[in-house]
């Protein structure tokens, strides 16, 4: 197995990572389970180590993906320009990650609202990397980026015959 495969099965994991533990989360707050806050904040925490793996073996995919026939070029310069920013957004949520652990486990008065904190982080990222894997989706799967106007008027001239 080499980066570019690497990069192309991690990729998913800060996606999902930050949305799933964003749900965890918002259950430990609601809940006041200080547990499930802490299972959280590790679900994050492995999420921003996936999103650095991703960066890192960013260049090796796309040095694959310039060699295919087909593959824009503009398409994986947006998509590496979007990394930055979702990676920065994953470094911070598992740093603010690692301080809720700390806050958590010295019962802090601040526990709570820190919790809250990190989940805005936790929204924030997911947002930033959800549009990241979206641009590097289109690299490949041109299928995304079509008109779907095109896409109903060719089905419903196929019904009319």
């Amino acid at each position: 197995m080499d980066q570019t495969h690497i990069h192309l099965l991690i990729t998913h994991l800060p996606i999902f990572g930050s949305i799933l533990g964003g749900f965890v989360l918002a259950y430990g707050i609601w809940t006041n389970s200080n547990p499930t806050k802490i299972a959280a904040y590790n679900v994050f925490i492995i999420s921003a180590i996936g999103a650095g793996i991703a960066y890192l073996t960013g260049e090796a995919a796309e040095e694959t993906a310039e060699n295919i026939e087909g593959v824009a070029k503009n398409m994986i310069d947006q998509h590496e320009d979007f990394a930055v920013f979702a990676l920065v957004s994953l470094i911070v949520l598992g740093v603010a990650s690692i301080v809720g652990i700390l806050m958590t486990v010295r019962k802090s008065s601040y526990t709570r609202k820190l919790a809250f904190v990190i989940l805005l982080i936790s929204l924030i990222s997911f947002g930033l990397v959800a549009r990241t894997g979206y641009l590097g989706g289109q690299i490949r799967h041109t299928e995304l980026s079509q008109d779907t106007s095109i896409l109903f008027e060719n089905s419903e001239s196929q019904d009319d015959d």
